[in-house]
């Protein structure tokens, strides 16, 4: 897979779509999200279904699909911010048409269950940004660090991160391509064509209300098929709302060192991506330089 077509960056006055394609949502997360860009000086469409429910889903798989297609079809959309994950956008993938998308690239926003949808865009040659939703820009203040990173991104300027050392990182200084986000999402697409490719990539996982038997289960699945061995280095995010599983006799993190204990290159501990508020928004697909030093560790994208 060659390099991936970065989308164009915002301007004052450019139209964001905010979508639901997964689950339901407070209608009140949409308005504070629309208020939050708004603020930035961009226009806000709001899908037609954001605000539905069909059972756990913001509407039918149709009507879901519908919004979806109908935002990556319009020129004048040049964001789609995914309101919420929580579960049903594998409904859509395999459904989407990216003709016009290929015309009018945009930026495809959200973290979590929209894994599903980042792999898809990066499949048909586009990166995306794994980042906060609707209810981290609803609730979160004016100077949040995530939010503005966030509106840095979309509207051209890259930040480059630094972040604390954790005690069981492994240092070292790499190039490759940063992909990733929600591991049981990503595990869930192994062996599809939405799979990620190994090779030359960095690979930055996170989860949320996992036990650690099932977090070290999909992982040895990554290590017994081969694809932790050609990853180029590893960013272990958040793991959050779980508690601790006394079968493994350590915990979490200590499992996932174990398991990486038989490769040389660099990982992170503890990096501020997941279900949390300290998510910091990344370029699914860019090019990046990780360097893993002993008091920080640095991520600079090279775009």
């Amino acid at each position: 897979m060659g390099p991936l077509t970065f989308p164009p960056h915002l301007l004052e006055g450019d139209t964001v779509a905010i979508l639901s394609p997964a689950s339901k949502i407070d209608h009140s997360l949409l308005k504070g999200a629309t208020n939050r860009l708004e603020s930035w000086g961009l226009k806000v469409k709001l899908g037609k279904y954001a605000k539905g429910a069909s059972g756990q889903y913001a509407g039918t798989q149709k009507h879901r699909l519908a919004d979806l297609q109908e935002a990556m079809n319009d020129p004048k959309v040049k964001a789609i911010l995914c309101s919420r994950g929580g579960y049903g956008i594998i409904h859509l993938i395999d459904q989407l048409d990216f003709t016009a998308f290929r015309e009018s690239p945009k930026w495809i926003m959200g973290f979590s269950d929209v894994t599903a949808l980042h792999n898809t865009i990066q499949h048909h040659g586009f990166v995306s940004l794994h980042c906060p939703m609707a209810r981290h820009l609803a609730v979160e203040s004016e100077d949040d660090p995530c939010s503005l990173y966030l509106k840095q991104i979309i509207l051209g300027t890259v930040p480059e991160y630094h972040v604390k050392s954790h005690k069981l990182n492994r240092k070292g200084t790499v190039e490759g391509i940063l992909r990733g986000g929600n591991l049981a999402v990503m595990y869930g697409l192994r062996g599809t064509k939405y799979d990620i490719p190994a090779p030359g990539t960095i690979l930055f996982i996170e989860d949320v209300n996992e036990r650690p038997h099932a977090v070290e289960r999909m992982l040895y699945n990554l290590k017994i098929g081969g694809v932790l061995e050609q990853l180029a280095g590893v960013i272990i995010g958040q793991f959050t709302e779980y508690e601790e599983d006394k079968s493994l006799g350590k915990i979490l993190y200590n499992a996932i060192a174990d398991i990486l204990d038989d490769y040389d290159y660099p990982v992170v501990y503890d990096f501020p991506v997941g279900h949390v508020t300290n998510n910091l928004p990344l370029i699914c697909g860019s090019k990046v330089l990780l360097d893993v030093g002993a008091k920080e560790t640095k991520l600079k994208f090279l775009c």
